[in-house]
């Protein structure tokens, strides 16, 4: 299994990992810590379904357990909607201004599929349970063709996601996808490594851009 199979493991997710989970990025992984940048440095992405999502839960169209944080905002002499009174370790009087936690906020996986499914949205990682493999990907067919079924499941990982080409051609970015899943397709030699001709040629077999030339960066 890759690393964000095991999120199928998860029957609740925050908000920020389910839009990670969205676009096709681990939670776990340095990507994930997508909060950190700015608005235009996060996957590609990212920004449009961590909004839908929050937007969602704050419309009340999708369930959630809504957990809150508050950050000091200083002294005033009147409050605003979703602030309240504290104090510091000297009795000074402080306003705090609650607001939605959303690494902390958490939504029921079959909600957020239900979600999405009324918005005929179709996100690869949550929909991927519910599809059924064609015959020349199941692995119990007796003309299973391991070569042909990685070719097609390198060229739907990549061209289904934008930020795989992000500064390298199609082909690269499968030849870097196939070495990770070699021993799943077959594609290793005595020694486990991966058979760097068979990559190559299921690669090519794969590859849409025959043009070649300097990779465009999303959206050109």
């Amino acid at each position: 299994m890759e690393g964000m199979d095991y999120w199928r493991l998860c029957d609740e997710l925050s908000v920020i990992q389910a839009a990670l989970l969205m676009v096709g990025i681990d939670p776990s992984t340095e990507k994930g810590y997508a909060e950190r940048l700015q608005p235009h440095e996060r996957p590609y992405g990212y920004e449009a379904a961590r909004t839908a999502l929050i937007n969602a839960v704050l419309s009340k169209t999708l369930p959630a357990s809504v957990r809150y944080a508050a950050r000091e905002r200083g002294w005033s002499e009147g409050l605003e909607e979703g602030e309240l009174v504290g104090s510091d370790s000297r009795g000074h009087e402080i306003v705090y201004k609650v607001e939605p936690d959303w690494s902390r906020t958490t939504v029921r996986v079959e909600d957020l599929k239900a979600w999405l499914a009324r918005r005929s949205f179709r996100s690869d990682f949550f929909c991927a349970e519910a599809t059924h493999e064609p015959d020349y990907l199941d692995r119990a067919h007796p003309s299973y063709a391991p070569k042909l079924a990685a070719a097609i499941e390198a060229w739907r990982v990549i061209s289904g996601n934008p930020e795989h080409t992000r500064g390298k051609s199609p082909k690269k970015a499968m030849i870097a996808w196939l070495r990770l899943n070699a021993g799943k397709y077959g594609l290793v030699k005595e020694d486990g490594k991966p058979n760097e001709q068979g990559v190559e040629e299921v690669a090519k077999i794969a590859n849409w851009d025959i043009k070649g030339g300097a990779p465009k960066t999303p959206g050109e």
